[in-house]
């Protein structure tokens, strides 16, 4: 067994000569396993071992018992140990969290507070790995979620991965080495703990060698994963542009086309869930629309995906502009302030030059099709490309616009035309201030 995990810490470059490794200890056989085979290997690995133990508090006097076994241990063993005691069930409730999760949350929180520089071992076995296969599976998953436990993810990493509970058990009784057992495990109250009990057993009698089988087929998974997900990054890199739209997604492989969709809804802080992605994809290379949330959109059109905030029909049924006048204007959420004043009165405020504007001039928002030639800019640009660059979604559909016959003159936090851009032989200029209500 100790060949195994000294070819899995090898495999997936889990340790170098000099590192220090904290074993996550609980007590029960995994950990207490892991923490002696470690302490075997040291020498050989060139590394520094120590403990942490977490004491959740759950359990009454079994939880303090745990803990005192683990100072035992360690004692015996020469070994460093740092223990922690915490309120599991009032963090719960204070976050409106499971138990499962508060302690998970406590723990790493407490390994990350005691690791830094270090690498933090936990004891997640072939057996840990077959149940969570089986459980991602069994609710719904893609393939990161069929390969399983990750070997190592951050500083965390896991040398019984390959190894069985069965060998785990073999190796403390060879060494007489007791251990203590969480009675939470013996019950059917968690659904990891009725594919335990339950699950594996039945599919054992199909396959007996089934942890054996899905650990190897979670490694092939895991690699196959990670060509996908290269190859997915440098995907939508490439199809990404400037106004965060991607573009080209219909020239993808499917598995990679899912992936960069995915992305974007994530860097939007959009949740993302297999079906949402899976509508997605099907309007893809073609006409569409789903709405995402609230008055978030995402819209397929011309080989291109993008998201957007649409308004309401009640918002959109209002009128599109208003006639702007001198003093306060409202505009959505904003007061809108306009002076217009002599030139010589102008003191480095946002302004144009009044006498420059065409026809009538109004306050409203964005039209399709409005462009605008920013003064010191030698181009023209498409507002619609300029707020999608300046502007998160939720913002871009509340930006002032001022505008007079020819098309916009003023767009908020972004500039004025150039035609309008007061000169030399300005006389009379327009002093635009915006508040928010």
């Amino acid at each position: 067994m100790l060949d195994q995990i000294s070819d899995t810490i090898k495999k997936y470059n889990m340790l170098e000569a000099g590192d220090e490794v904290i074993t996550a200890l609980s007590g029960g056989a995994d950990s207490v396993c892991l923490l002696l085979a470690l302490n075997e290997l040291k020498t050989a690995l060139g590394i520094k071992v120590s403990a942490i133990h977490v004491n959740h508090c759950l359990r009454g006097d079994e939880s303090d018992r745990d803990e005192m076994f683990c100072r035992r241990l360690c004692e015996a063993n020469g070994i460093p140990l740092v223990c922690g005691s915490f309120d599991v069930k009032g963090e719960a409730s204070e976050l409106g969290l499971s138990t499962e999760q508060a302690a998970r949350n406590i723990r790493y929180r407490f390994f990350a507070e005691h690791s830094s520089g270090k690498k933090i071992a936990t004891a997640h076995n072939a057996n840990d790995n077959a149940e969570t296969v089986i459980f991602n599976l069994t609710r719904g998953t893609g393939t990161k979620g069929a390969a399983g436990i990750p070997p190592v993810r951050g500083n965390i990493i896991r040398p019984l991965l390959r190894v069985t509970r069965e060998e785990i058990e073999k190796y403390l009784l060879e060494k007489k080495q007791e251990y203590v057992t969480d009675s939470t495990n013996l019950t059917d109250d968690y659904t990891r703990n009725k594919i335990r009990h339950n699950v594996l057993p039945v599919l054992s009698q199909i396959n007996p060698s089934l942890i054996g089988t899905i650990t190897a087929a979670s490694e092939n998974l895991r690699t196959d994963n990670d060509f996908i997900e290269a190859a997915a990054e440098k995907a939508y890199s490439e199809c990404l542009t400037e106004s965060s739209a991607l573009t080209g997604l219909d020239m993808l492989h499917p598995a990679i086309r899912r992936r960069c969709i995915s992305r974007l809804l994530s860097e939007n802080n959009i949740e993302v869930n297999s079906k949402r992605i899976s509508d997605i994809d099907n309007i893809c290379g073609r006409k569409g629309k789903i709405n995402l949330s609230g008055n978030i959109y995402i819209i397929s059109e011309k080989n291109s995906l993008y998201i957007k905030e649409i308004s309401s029909e009640k918002n959109s049924s209002e009128p599109v502009c208003y006639p702007l006048k001198q003093g306060t204007n409202l505009f959505k959420n904003k007061k809108v302030e306009v002076i217009i004043t002599d030139c010589c009165e102008y003191s480095g405020e946002v302004a144009i030059d009044a006498d420059k504007l065409k026809g009538t001039a109004v306050i409203r928002g964005r039209l399709p099709g409005d462009r605008i030639k920013l003064a010191g800019k030698s181009f023209t640009s498409s507002v619609k490309k300029l707020l999608q660059s300046r502007f998160d979604v939720s913002r871009r559909e509340n930006i002032c616009f001022i505008a007079d016959d020819d098309g916009p003159v003023f767009i908020e936090e972004t500039g004025i035309a150039d035609r309008a851009a007061p000169d030399a032989q300005t006389k009379k200029i327009m002093i635009i201030k915006i508040q928010c209500e």
